[in-house]
C-alpha cells in the first residue's frame, strides 16, 4: 500500500475497507507514519510523534473490526490534533518556546478524548504560533511551518501544522481551533476543506466565548464524519450543547434550487481582496447559480473597523497569557507576539468593556444583515498567500487580516472554508461558506455542493514542493 492510494481514499471508504478485511487499520497508520515522519522534514508540521501508540491503537481497531464491533466513525483513521489540543500525558504548548519545559498535560480536551474513544489512532500534534495569536506558521517553539504547495508560501494560522500536515498526506483529518480564523486561514492556504462549527457544538477546553475546535481534512465528507464523532456535549465546556447524535456524513447531497446565497466581497473596511480571490469568490457563485441557487451580491453593513475592538480584546488577552508564562529569554517568545502583547498594558478595564460592546453591536449588525439569506459566500482571507517567514500580512497588527474571518467567531455562526481555485502559482484559494447559527449541516451541504462543482484537481503536494 502506498501513500498515494490511501491519499486518494475517502475516509468513509477507507473504513469501509476496513469493515470487509481489503485494509488493515495497522497498516495504513504505519504507512501514514512512516510518510509522516519523512515528509515532516521539509514543512515542520508535526512534534511529540507517538508512533507505538498510534500503532497499538490501531492493533486494537483491527480487532474491533474483525469483531464488528466498530467504535466509531473514524475507528483505525489516523489522525492529529494541534498543540493546543490538551492530551493527558502529552506536551502542551501554545507555540511559545517559554513553554517548552512544562509538564506533561494532567487533562485530556473533549475534542482528543472524542476522537479516542472513537478508535482514532493519533499518532503526533500540530505546530502552531505563539499563543494562538498569529495568523501564520511562525513559531518561538516549533520554528518555521512551511506550506507543501510551495515551501516559500505560508500555511496561515494559528491551527499551521494542521493544514501543512493534512494537505502534504500526514494523517487523514487533524484537529484546529478557530479564535479568529484559525481554522478557516491555514485551511484555505493549504487547499483543506474545514468547519469552524456553531459556537458550543464541539467542546473544548479552556472553554471560551471566542475560540472553539473544528475539523480540517481533504475533503468536505471527511471533515463532516469528524464532526459526527466531535459533536458531542461535555459539561467541562459550559458553552457546549447537548447532543443529538447526528451522523453529518450520511446528508451531504442537497438540492440547490431556491436556495438564496449571498456574495460578499467587500467587509466594508480592511484589505479588499486580491483580483484572484474575489474572481475565486464571484466563480464560486456562478456555479451555486449555475445549479439553481438564486445568488445575489451581499452588502456588508459595517462601514467601519470593526476588527479593531476584537484586536484590542485579543492583544489584553496575550498580555495576560505573556505575564504568565516562565523566565526566558528573548529569543522564547515570537518578538512579533512580544511586542504586541506588551502593548495590551496600556488598555483600561474601561477600554476593554467599550470594546466588547462594540464587538456586540457588529454582532448585531451583521446578524441583521443575515435575515433573509441562507448562507453567505466569502473569501477567507483577503490574499492568496504571503512569505513563510511573516506573521502576517501586516507586522504591526499579525492578526489584521483576519477581518472576512474572525467576524464569524464573534457572531456563532458555522463558517467553512472549502478550495475552489488556484491562483497562477498553483498555490490554493479557499473561501468561505457561513450558515446561520445552528445550521452547520447547511454549511456542509454547501460546501460539498462547490466540491463537487469546482473545475480543479486537488493534486496533493504529497512531496513538498519548492
Amino acid at each position: 500500500m502506498s501513500i498515494e492510494s490511501l491519499v486518494a481514499m475517502s475516509v468513509g471508504a477507507l473504513v469501509n475497507a476496513y469493515a470487509t478485511g481489503e485494509l488493515s487499520p495497522v497498516e495504513v497508520t504505519r504507512t501514514v507514519v512512516d510518510h509522516s515522519q519523512a515528509t515532516n522534514k521539509a514543512v515542520n508540521a508535526l512534534f511529540c510523534f507517538r508512533p507505538e501508540q498510534a500503532l497499538a491503537a490501531a492493533q486494537a481497531s483491527e480487532a474491533r473490526y474483525r469483531a464488528g464491533t466498530q467504535a466509531g466513525p473514524l475507528d483505525g483513521v489516523p489522525v492529529t490534533v494541534k498543540d493546543s489540543v490538551a492530551i493527558a500525558g502529552w506536551p502542551y504548548r501554545h507555540g511559545i518556546g517559554a513553554n517548552r519545559d512544562l509538564p506533561p498535560s494532567d487533562y485530556t480536551s473533549p475534542p482528543a478524548l472524542a476522537l479516542m474513544e472513537s478508535g482514532a489512532p493519533i499518532f503526533a500534534k500540530t505546530t502552531m504560533p505563539d499563543c494562538g495569536l498569529m495568523a501564520s506558521g511562525i513559531s518561538s517553539l516549533h520554528g518555521v511551518t512551511r506550506n507543501p504547495w510551495g515551501l516559500a508560501w505560508n500555511t496561515g494560522g494559528s491551527s499551521s501544522g494542521a493544514g501543512a500536515s493534512v494537505a502534504a498526506g500526514m494523517g487523514f483529518l487533524s484537529v484546529g481551533t478557530d479564535i479568529a480564523g484559525s481554522v478557516r486561514l491555514p485551511s484555505s492556504q493549504c487547499g483543506l476543506a474545514s468547519l469552524k462549527p456553531t459556537h458550543g457544538r464541539v467542546p473544548h477546553l479552556p472553554a471560551d466565548t471566542m475560540r472553539m475546535a473544528g475539523p480540517m481534512g481533504r475533503r468536505v465528507e471527511d471533515i463532516a464524519r469528524m464532526l459526527s464523532v466531535l459533536a458531542r456535549p461535555d459539561e467541562r465546556d459550559t458553552w457546549s450543547f447537548p447532543g443529538d447524535g447526528a451522523l453529518y456524513h450520511n446528508h451531504l447531497e442537497r438540492d440547490l434550487r431556491g436556495v438564496r446565497i449571498g456574495v460578499l466581497t467587500d467587509m466594508g473596511f480592511g484589505l479588499r481582496p486580491e483580483p484572484a480571490v474575489r474572481e475565486a469568490v464571484e466563480a464560486a457563485g456562478r456555479l451555486l447559480a449555475g445549479a439553481g441557487a438564486n445568488v445575489e451580491p451581499f452588502v456588508s453593513p459595517l462601514d467601519h473597523d470593526a476588527y479593531a475592538p476584537i484586536d484590542l480584546f485579543l492583544q489584553v488577552r496575550g498580555f495576560v497569557e505573556y505575564c504568565g508564562l516562565p523566565l526566558h529569554g528573548d529569543d522564547d517568545i515570537d518578538p512579533y507576539i512580544r511586542a504586541w502583547a506588551l502593548a495590551g498594558s496600556s488598555h483600561s478595564g474601561a477600554d476593554l468593556y467599550r470594546a466588547l460592546g462594540e464587538i456586540a453591536k457588529m454582532k448585531s449588525a451583521l446578524l441583521a444583515a443575515f435575515e433573509g439569506w441562507d448562507y453567505v459566500i466569502a473569501p477567507t482571507l483577503p490574499v492568496v498567500n504571503f512569505p513563510a517567514e511573516e506573521p502576517g500580512v501586516s507586522r504591526e497588527m499579525p492578526l489584521a487580516h483576519t477581518h472576512f474571518t474572525a467576524m464569524f467567531n464573534q457572531t456563532g455562526q458555522p463558517a467553512s472554508t472549502i478550495c475552489t481555485a488556484f491562483d497562477e502559482r498553483h498555490l490554493p484559494i479557499g473561501i468561505q461558506v457561513i450558515g446561520h447559527r445552528f445550521d452547520d449541516l447547511g454549511v456542509l451541504q454547501i460546501s460539498k455542493a462547490l466540491e463537487d462543482l469546482r473545475e480543479i484537481v486537488m493534486d496533493w503536494p504529497l512531496t513538498p514542493r519548492a
